[in-house]
């Protein structure tokens, strides 16, 4: 009940919370979901592009695609623990300052990661319409079939992906959509560890589950939802 009650706590503070992270960081609008997707896509610093890092797992899985796919997951899973840790070692004073960077982070690790899964699947990285499946993958799938049901969305990542035309609307759509929601992850995240507990070495261990458990969780709803598919 208590645990339940800290959840909650934690889930109002965020809502209320995220618009002010938003205004501290304006960058955190759709137009910085899109500049983490095509960092993620192209590559960035250390990190090779997705589709070149999804052809060496496939090349060290000899061929076999969904063990590559399994390989990428368990990667960036790691990946996300780690940046989930260094990021969440303060406490609430702090996260005005270290959110937008968690957010960043967890943005780039996700969005490298699904479309590393797509382009093994088949799909075209630099398809408008497979961006955007992309994008509604890291939303995750709880939150994309509430959005279907009312309407909010026209239709998971599959068939968004494979719809006969690209929609321009709905660009915006899902890259606002996805901004407030990982900024409500991240803040709900570090509230949640800092209500009851001020140790911040907890709330980096938190950080470090969560993160990697997200990342997991957004893994596999890539692997049921690209499925196959030659390219053209």
């Amino acid at each position: 009940m208590a645990s339940r009650l800290k959840k909650g706590l934690a889930v109002e503070a965020a809502r209320q919370i995220a618009p002010r992270v938003t205004h501290l960081a304006p960058g955190l609008t759709q137009s910085f979901v899109r500049e983490a997707l095509q960092r993620a896509i192209a590559g960035v610093g250390p990190l090779p592009p997705a589709a070149h890092a999804a052809e060496a797992q496939l090349r060290e899985q000899h061929g076999n695609v969904d063990r590559a796919v399994r390989e990428i997951i368990q990667n960036h899973v790691a990946y996300a623990g780690v940046e989930g840790l260094a990021t969440n070692l303060g406490g609430l004073v702090t996260a005005a300052i270290v959110a937008p960077a968690n957010i960043a982070g967890l943005a780039l690790i996700q969005c490298r990661m699904v479309a590393g899964i797509a382009h093994l699947r088949g799909y075209d990285l630099d398809d408008p319409r497979v961006r955007n499946a992309i994008l509604e993958t890291v939303l995750g799938e709880e939150t994309v079939m509430k959005m279907v049901k009312k309407h909010q969305l026209p239709a998971p990542p599959m068939a968004v992906a494979t719809a006969p035309q690209h929609d321009p609307g709905l660009d915006q759509t899902i890259a606002t959509v996805l901004a407030n929601e990982l900024i409500g992850r991240v803040i709900g995240k570090r509230i949640a560890t800092t209500v009851g507990k001020r140790v911040p070495v907890v709330g980096g261990a938190v950080g470090l589950v969560a993160d990697g458990w997200s990342t997991w969780r957004v893994g596999r709803y890539a692997d049921r939802e690209f499925l196959p598919r030659a390219l053209r």
